[in-house]
């Protein structure tokens, strides 16, 4: 007997959120220039709005991975992505700086679950040899999401309005919590479309069937481990890095490089394209190498150093070029070398984390969306003091400070000696 793929099906809907969550982001950083006319707004003001989803998106990060861990993500990922989109939708209904601020810190609160919990919804389901690849898979689809945005983005404005886009956005992830609520499983033995070879392979994978039951998250032994320590710190630096691009860069082209609402939608979408190919060729080419050279701890590390010091190549030639599209290009390497990264770093959370990956990885991405809550305020600030080069040039210092984190981490140096399998009341 041949066994099922279920669990590729699984992955599936994971990516699909995954775009989910990257589109809903993306949305505002298109639609700045316009609803700053709309709503009368500087850029500072701006950078203090893009920022309270990052401090509700930080504050939330360990309750949501705690969510995922606790109820299972079966259900906490249907409550989160509901919630998200509601804000999101709500969002058109803004009137002033205020409200924008609000409804953007509600968004981030709902968003912060998303990655820990979906992170720990393949914990059970992803082979070990397989994890690096879902991760990168993952967030390819993440990346790719925000790509496509600014093109979607900019015709929903062009033929309505910049309030259209965010219910339009909304609807988008009331319709994958229903399909999600309907067809995942909190492990493969409570999924009546996995057979008995797929449950088999799975199990071998796994180490034996698991189930779950609540516990609590041992807090104490997580902040203990040094590596813990260095992920943390390198994911601050990433998340520094990220959100500059993500949420200042169609901006950028727009006021510093001159480029129209056309060109802007198009070229804005191919940093996050190439960031999209990182992300998989980051994931393939780290397990690869710890299948090649049964070194796991060389294997995450050396992509992410690598990935890290290409980064910073390609983000100081983009800044001091005088051409756009020699801009552009630059661009599109630091960010293909910045996303190399991202599979490898979240697969360190499955490596040491065990049934606890949830909390690790919303730990982890908690200090990156820390950086995250920093970087738009203060390159806003950079910027209109200093011009859009100083930004630049500081995320490619961030980069090679980062690859020195790199260096200490160990993927092989377990949070939990003897890990406790969980267990879980079968689900309808």
């Amino acid at each position: 007997m041949k066994p099922t793929r279920t669990r590729h099906v699984v992955l599936w809907l994971t990516v699909i959120a995954y775009m989910i969550t990257y589109m809903d982001r993306a949305v505002i950083s298109t639609a700045i220039p316009f609803i700053q006319k709309d709503l009368h707004l500087d850029t500072v003001t701006m950078g203090w709005v893009i920022s309270a989803f990052y401090v509700g998106y930080s504050l939330f990060q360990i309750p949501g991975g705690w969510l995922g861990d606790k109820i299972g993500p079966r259900r906490a990922l249907t409550v989160i992505v509901t919630w998200w989109s509601l804000f999101i939708s709500l969002t058109a209904l803004s009137w002033s700086a205020a409200s924008l601020i609000l409804f953007r810190f509600l968004f981030g609160v709902g968003e912060a679950g998303a990655f820990p919990t979906a992170t720990r919804s393949l914990s059970r389901w992803m082979l070990p040899a397989e994890r690096a690849y879902a991760q990168g898979i993952t967030h390819a689809g993440s990346r790719l999401g925000g790509a496509i945005t600014p093109a979607i983005v900019t015709w929903v404005i062009a033929v309505y309005d910049w309030r259209m886009a965010f219910v339009a956005f909304g609807v988008l992830g009331v319709i994958w919590a229903v399909g999600w609520f309907a067809y995942y499983r909190d492990t493969p033995d409570a999924h009546g479309g996995v057979n008995k070879a797929e449950l088999e392979l799975i199990h071998k994978g796994l180490g034996g069937p698991k189930t779950r039951t609540a516990q609590s998250v041992p807090w104490r032994q997580i902040l203990s481990s040094r590596t813990v320590h260095v992920l943390c710190a390198m994911y601050f630096l990433y998340g520094m890095c990220f959100t500059f691009y993500l949420n200042w860069f169609p901006t950028y082209l727009k006021e510093h490089r001159g480029m129209t609402l056309k060109e802007m939608g198009i070229y804005a979408s191919l940093p996050l394209l190439a960031g999209s190919l990182g992300n998989l060729l980051g994931g393939l080419a780290s397990d690869y190498m710890a299948h090649r050279t049964q070194n796991l701890k060389l294997a995450r590390r050396a992509v992410g150093i690598f990935g890290f010091l290409l980064a910073a190549a390609g983000i100081v030639p983009a800044a001091l070029t005088a051409d756009p599209k020699t801009c552009i290009a630059y661009t599109c390497l630091g960010m293909l070398g910045l996303e190399l990264t991202v599979a490898v770093s979240w697969a360190i959370p499955l490596d040491i984390g065990a049934d606890f990956a949830g909390s690790v990885s919303a730990l982890m991405s908690m200090c990156g969306n820390i950086g995250g809550t920093i970087s738009p305020v203060l390159m806003a600030y950079l910027a209109t003091s200093y011009g859009w080069d100083v930004p630049f040039l500081l995320t490619a210092i961030y980069c090679v400070a980062a690859a020195l984190f790199y260096l200490r981490i160990d993927a092989t140096r377990k949070i939990f000696a003897n890990p406790q399998p969980i267990r879980v009341a079968a689900e309808g």
